[in-house]
């Protein structure tokens, strides 16, 4: 539901209420970006698209490009108002005219190329509903309405201007005009109103846009003023950050149509952003903001272009999959309903899961390996739970029921186990044909298969469109593989925001997935970066519910937990009622012209802007965002019960450690929106957003010279090495450097770290290494951050200088972490090992000279070392062990004196 108000716009309440009580005689109005504003981001934007009119017209030589003549028509402005001398600044568009270089545009003569001009300010410029509202309360209660404006067009050409059927007739109102007067607003007009009403300042309500000309200087008078205000300091920033000029006579503007000019998305946008009431916390501002500015123009456009492909389709139902399909059916109907289109998009429940269970061949090892694979560390028991085994079914698991599936190891015995014999086989596909004949219930009950062919005629077969976020398509494609072992005649396409490159199983399969921003990872910038950090759309659309993990006998959905904080839904419904807001707005609009409200549907640059909205929001939130969302909780919604934060809290001691090209390197798993962490820190987010807008390559922040990199090799119990898993070593703005890397090995016992990958001399800071370790449920959390820590480790050509210094002679040398033994067990599973350090690189020549080394410190590490070796001889071989290896001691050092 929408956030409540007193009216569509709470910057008029107070002037409502006034008009309403007549408590005032004269109701004021400025003209532009107050009872008019234009659909482009700024006024003088507007002069690009006269400069490709003049040009369509053959009156503009070619070479005079849209930015070119935009800057020719503010210069020209210029100069006419510096020439009035002592006639004041004040001047017509006549005057403008007349200060354009004449030979430019031939034999035009003035008043065709004033007329053109005229015609795009007519094309271009709305009524604002809110302020028409307000005329209409004054009319009714007999308040007398006044314009006052800062213009150069004449009262004829106002006149046109204003001549529109939301404002009503305007032969009683007056309208004061700075070049009619020779005085600006801000320089005089002020009394020139005042004194030809014959009002004192008290009995006048001015609403006006600018600070100075229809506030401060009014004010003073004793003027009752509004700042009708179009954008605040927190929206200018975020206008930036998607590379939109905000100063006047700044840089040209980007997409910009032809026709529709910037669509009135900015000027919506901020009349979205201002529509919401004065909130309890900060946070729920910063949602609504994110809501109503972000995401409310993005899934706008994205409904519209659903609902007309569905339109132009004949489609007259579509199915959203929840959890996003509360939220989406929503916005499609609303679109579908301001267009005048017969369609009706409905929720449905599916998801990734279920789809991928109910398209399961249980006799298929290999795609049972790879659904076992898509959770997220689950145990043996919890898989046998998600595929409705009990432990005795599979008694070759037995003893590995509590082992959790963290590498393809365990995860191909599940496999063989579950399909090796016909009686496992056939058990499984009774529980996946079970699931699927659930979902097939459930889809039949909503309506979704109303269209479904009869058994064995294919070519009937009716459709059923989904529309989703998308990425990768994956719902869809299972669906129509279930659908299809079912032998149900139904075509399944989707209608998605983005899809990636993993869209291409769903083309192959022979399947219509057609994308709104990027389809099938084109454009790649923006199918990157969506689909890199796609947790914050995700989670700002779900329904507030857990995610589908079953369905019952009867069909109905079977939900998981949700671990969401009241703060979290609470903030999670503000952008909610922040996106509703936007299309609220956007629908009036679209309602109020007649149907001649340009639309978002098609490629151009209205989807371009939607786009780079969207992008920009993703590669550098806010620090409010940041702070905001990065406490919100992501669950794995696959048969786990995992959750985690969108800035995760093992990443935030890491933060002064990181550069942007470490972000880059992380794991989905590991962040979920990296840019959240740039923003949470000043030197990193600077960098990051100076990479996202293209002010500097990467590259710059990289070392100079060949790249180094920290390599992690593991050995297993067999005592083989495996190949290094490698991550770049960088030095970032506060000389320090990370590097985070991964492994999986059913039976590793120790790994060897070359930190610096070359000659150097590292001070470590932490080394801190998450493992899984025998068996056991829960990652174990290891760490060395003391120099008693580092006494001990093996360091195979590299020296333990004291402290938490060491010094590497080779791009090989490399320290030895016994991860098995500090675990207490046999053997670790997997791993995920940080490293938070700062590298003196040294010569590769190795000619530099050494640092000395801490004798104590060394002797301390050999006792340390001597000491652990004992250890280990009696676990593994009592006081006989102990008596080997002192014999093997003596003899070393009896050889020492010969």
């Amino acid at each position: 539901m929408l956030t409540k108000q007193e009216s569509a716009c709470p910057l008029l309440d107070d002037v409502h209420r006034i008009v309403a009580d007549r408590a005032c005689s004269v109701l004021s109005l400025d003209i532009f970006d107050t009872v008019l504003w234009r659909r482009v981001p700024r006024p003088t934007d507007a002069f690009a698209l006269l400069g490709s009119r003049l040009r369509d017209a053959g009156l503009c030589p070619p070479w005079v490009t849209d930015a070119t003549f935009r800057r020719m028509r503010i210069a020209a402005e210029e100069a006419a108002r510096r020439g009035r001398d002592a006639l004041g600044t004040e001047v017509s568009l006549f005057d403008i005219w007349r200060a354009m270089p004449a030979g430019i545009f031939g034999s035009a003569p003035l008043e065709q190329l004033v007329g053109a001009e005229l015609r795009l300010e007519r094309e271009l410029t709305v009524v604002d509903l809110d302020v028409a509202e307000l005329v209409k309360a004054a009319r009714k209660q007999d308040v007398q309405v006044v314009l006052v404006s800062d213009t150069y067009f004449t009262e004829d050409q106002l006149a046109h201007l204003l001549d529109r059927p939301e404002l009503g007739p305007l032969e009683d109102v007056r309208i004061f005009r700075s070049n009619q007067h020779g005085a600006a607003k801000a320089s005089g007009l002020w009394e020139i109103v005042l004194r030809d009403l014959g009002r004192s300042p008290e009995q006048v309500v001015h609403v006006g846009d600018h600070e100075v000309a229809d506030h401060e200087v009014p004010s003073e008078l004793g003027v009752r003023t509004v700042h009708y205000r179009r954008f605040d300091v927190p929206h200018l920033d975020v206008l930036k950050r998607e590379r939109e000029p905000v100063e006047p006579f700044g840089d040209h503007a980007p997409d910009l149509d032809d026709r529709h000019g910037d669509f009135g998305l900015t000027s919506l946008r901020a009349k979205a952003v201002h529509s919401g009431v004065p909130f309890t916390t900060s946070a729920l501002d910063v949602a609504w903001r994110f809501g109503a500015g972000v995401l409310g123009p993005v899934l706008t456009g994205f409904a519209e272009w659903a609902a007309a492909k569905a339109h132009e389709a004949g489609t007259r139902r579509l199915w959203c999959s929840m959890r996003e399909g509360e939220l989406l059916s929503r916005l499609i109907n609303e679109a579908a309903r301001a267009r005048g289109w017969d369609v009706e998009a409905k929720p449905v429940w599916l998801s990734r899961f279920v789809t991928s269970l109910a398209a399961l061949d249980p006799h298929d090892t290999d795609a049972v390996h790879a659904f076992i694979r898509t959770g997220y560390r689950l145990t043996v028991r919890q898989t046998l739970s998600v595929l409705e085994l009990h432990p005795g079914d599979v008694p070759g698991l037995a003893t590995e029921l509590d082992t959790v599936i963290d590498n393809g190891d365990v995860a191909g015995r599940v496999a063989r186990a579950l399909t090796e014999t016909p009686h496992l086989s056939n058990r499984l596909a009774v529980t996946v044909t079970a699931a699927r004949e659930r979902m097939i219930k459930s889809l039949r009950d909503a309506g979704a298969l109303d269209g479904a062919a009869a058994p064995g005629r294919a070519g009937d077969a009716g459709e059923l469109t989904l529309v989703d976020l998308g990425w990768g398509g994956t719902i869809q494609r299972q669906l129509a593989a279930a659908l299809k072992i079912a032998r149900i005649g139904v075509r399944v396409s989707g209608l998605y925001l983005a899809t990636d490159d993993r869209a291409e199983r769903v083309y192959l399969a022979g399947l219509r997935a057609e994308g709104y921003l990027a389809q099938a990872g084109h454009p790649a910038h923006i199918a990157a970066t969506v689909t890199r950090s796609p947790e914050i759309v995700e989670q700002c659309v779900n329904a507030l519910c857990g995610s589908l993990i079953g369905f019952t006998e009867d069909g109905g959905p079977v939900l998981g937990e949700t671990s969401d904080s009241p703060s979290q839904n609470a903030e999670r419904r503000t952008v909610q009622d922040g996106i509703l807001a936007f299309q609220h707005i956007w629908n009036r609009y679209v309602a109020a012209s007649g149907g001649a409200w340009p639309d978002l549907t098609r490629p151009g640059p209205g989807r371009d802007r939607l786009a780079r909205i969207l992008v920009a929001a993703l590669e550098s939130p806010t620090a409010d965002e940041a702070a905001v969302f990065g406490n919100w909780t992501h669950e794995d919604n696959f048969g786990s019960s995992l959750v985690t934060t969108l800035l995760p809290a093992d990443l935030k001691p890491a933060v002064p450690y990181l550069s942007p090209g470490d972000l880059d390197d992380l794991h989905m798993r590991d962040s979920f929106w990296p840019a959240l962490i740039a923003a949470s820190d000043t030197g990193l987010g600077a960098m990051a957003r100076a990479i996202a807008d293209g002010a500097i390559d990467a590259e710059a922040f990289e070392p100079a010279g060949e790249p180094y990199e920290t390599r992690l090799r593991y050995r297993t119990a067999d005592g083989q090495w495996h190949d290094p898993v490698r991550r770049r070593v960088r030095i970032n703005h506060n000389g320090l450097s990370f590097a985070r890397l991964a492994f999986e090995h059913h039976d590793t016992v120790d790994i060897s770290l070359a930190i610096p990958g070359r000659p150097a001399i590292v001070r470590v800071d932490w080394i801190e290494a998450k493992v899984i370790a025998g068996g056991r449920r829960r990652e174990q959390v290891l760490r060395w951050d003391r120099p008693e820590d580092f006494v001990g480790l093996h360091y195979a050509d590299c020296r333990y200088l004291g402290g938490n210094l060491m010094e590497f002679d080779a791009p090989y040398a490399a320290v030895w972490l016994p991860l098995a033994r500090r675990a207490g067990v046999p053997a670790v599973s997997s791993g995920q090992v940080t490293i938070a350090f700062a590298v003196l690189p040294q010569s590769m020549t190795g000619m530099a000279p050494r640092m000395p080394v801490d004798r104590r410190a060394e002797r301390s590490a050999r006792a340390a070392r001597l000491t652990e070796r004992l250890r280990e001889e009696y676990r593994t071989a009592g006081v006989k062990g102990v008596a080997v290896g002192a014999g093997r001691v003596a003899r070393r050092k009896l050889g020492d004196t010969r």
